[in-house]
């Protein structure tokens, strides 16, 4: 698996939201995998996260490795009217002093309300410990760049972890990225640190009227309550926030958990659900992704291994699940299992996190299995009979340029197209395995009821459905 042969043990949401043009005349066949740009080291190399749109079509993401100081980047793609897609380097990490302006990004961006970009470096930073990664320096930022002029942005470090050194009560390493609620407060994770040592916090950054902003430590993990969360947060309707540990809970193979707002600063943490509760861990363990809400309130998300599908493979565990958690009141929450990867090239240990389409179908990725072994994208869909049925939607392929090993998760745009990322794989072998993938995957559909096709059983793509539908007589775009 990629992902834990990083040096940092790496193995890693946002949401775009997205109305399908699909019907049931219109049946799903296949999907088609195109490489929109490959990393070569000098513009950014291993793209652990996924991506975010902007409002003109433009892609953004991060590069936990390469640019001009090998500390890694912030990238934009921007379609150029040809087929085609151009890269620009808004930010190469690493270009202060000590890096400490931040390095290594190992998570994806989002956008505030005025354009300006958000995001998390594992190291760098003004900080240091004895805790943080011996590799690079510093415990990690929260960083925004500000687009000044053209292609030009101006990076600025909101907050450096462990400022004082020591233990580093603070959170040091933030992993995931970020959220933001209405009033501009930024909410994220931090794998290291914390009140009891090395087990990761939930904290928040709130901005100050005169400029700076100010961190707040809202959990410290204890183990018991969980540990080491890896992903980011989500937010439901009322302010509540969720996530996932990779590791602790009650049988110290991870958690789900809730933070409620108990008024003044404070905020009160329930633990949902502690993996690893069934027999050989049937029910999954290690939560490696973040969660996801359906519009019934339930909670979706996946675990790196475990399940009824895992096995030893290449002296590596796979397997994973996607599951769902169902509030059944007092507080409670059952578990669900809506798939187990490992049972032959399905795919294997999902890392990326989950999306819905409008159908409330799921989708995601996986960093290993597959044809290759190398990683899949996959979809899931809800069947009648209470069940879901899995599709592998692409199966990457080490040994080719279409990318391997898809750590992050995927995204929508308005025309039903997934887009993600590979860390590895690409045209370029200048990285070993290659320095990874910026991919669009383009559903291709039978033309079932085609008023211009001779053969019913053709395979079209979105671009030429341009006949009537027969039931409904809208024009397909």
């Amino acid at each position: 698996m990629r992902g834990k042969r990083l040096s940092i043990g790496l193995r890693a949401l946002a949401i775009f939201a997205v109305t399908l043009l699909v019907t049931s005349t219109w049946a799903t066949t296949n999907w088609n995998e195109k490489v929109l740009h490959s990393f070569n080291g000098g513009n950014g190399a291993v793209p652990v996260a996924g991506l975010i749109f902007d409002a003109a079509g433009n892609l953004y993401g991060t590069t936990y490795d390469g640019g001009t100081y090998g500390y890694g980047t912030v990238f934009e793609l921007t379609p150029n009217g040809s087929g085609g897609w151009t890269e620009t380097v808004l930010y190469n990490f690493c270009s202060q002093t000590g890096c400490a302006d931040g390095a290594n990004p190992a998570a994806g961006l989002i956008f505030d309300a005025a354009g300006n970009l958000y995001g998390t470096t594992l190291a760098g930073g003004s900080g240091s410990s004895t805790y943080c990664i011996e590799s690079s320096p510093g415990c990690g930022t929260v960083f925004e760049l500000t687009p000044i002029v053209g292609s030009y942005w101006a990076e600025a470090v909101l907050y450096s972890f462990c400022p004082q050194g020591g233990f580093c009560t603070d959170g040091a390493e933030p992993f995931a990225g970020l959220i933001i609620d209405a009033a501009g407060n930024l909410y994220g994770t931090t794998r290291e640190g914390g009140t009891y040592g090395d087990l990761g916090t939930v904290f928040e950054l709130t901005p100050q009227a005169g400029g700076g902003w100010t961190e707040q430590v809202l959990q410290s993990f204890n183990d018991v309550n969980g540990a080491e969360p890896f992903a980011g947060l989500t937010f439901d309707a009322v302010g509540n926030l969720y996530g996932t540990t990779y590791e602790g809970g009650v049988h110290g193979a991870g958690t789900v958990f809730e933070l409620t707002p108990t008024g003044g600063e404070g905020w009160t943490e329930q633990v949902l659900y502690s993996f690893c509760s069934q027999t050989n861990c049937t029910d999954g363990t290690q939560p490696w992704a973040g969660l996801i809400f359906d519009a019934a309130g339930n909670l979706y998300g996946e675990t790196l291994v475990g399940g009824v599908g895992g096995s030893t493979y290449g002296g590596e565990y796979t397997g994973g699940t996607v599951f769902e958690l169902t509030p059944t009141g007092g507080g409670n929450w059952t578990e669900t299992l809506l798939h187990s990867f490992g049972s032959g090239t399905d795919g294997a240990n999902p890392s990326g996190g989950l999306i819905f389409d409008a159908a409330g179908n799921v989708y995601g990725t996986t960093e290993g299995g597959g044809t290759y072994g190398t990683g899949t994208a996959f979809e899931l869909t809800p069947t009648a009979g209470g069940g879901w049925t899995e599709q592998v939607l692409h199966s990457f392929n080490n040994n080719g340029t279409d990318g391997a090993y898809a750590e992050g998760g995927l995204i929508f745009d308005a025309a039903g197209n997934l887009y993600g990322t590979t860390e590895g794989g690409g045209a370029y072998d200048i990285c070993s395995g290659g320095c990874g993938t910026v991919f669009e995957l383009t559903p291709v559909y039978r033309c079932s009821e085609c008023s211009h096709c001779a053969d019913r059983e053709l395979n079209v793509l979105p671009a030429e459905r341009r006949d009537m539908l027969k039931q409904s007589g809208t024009e397909r775009p």
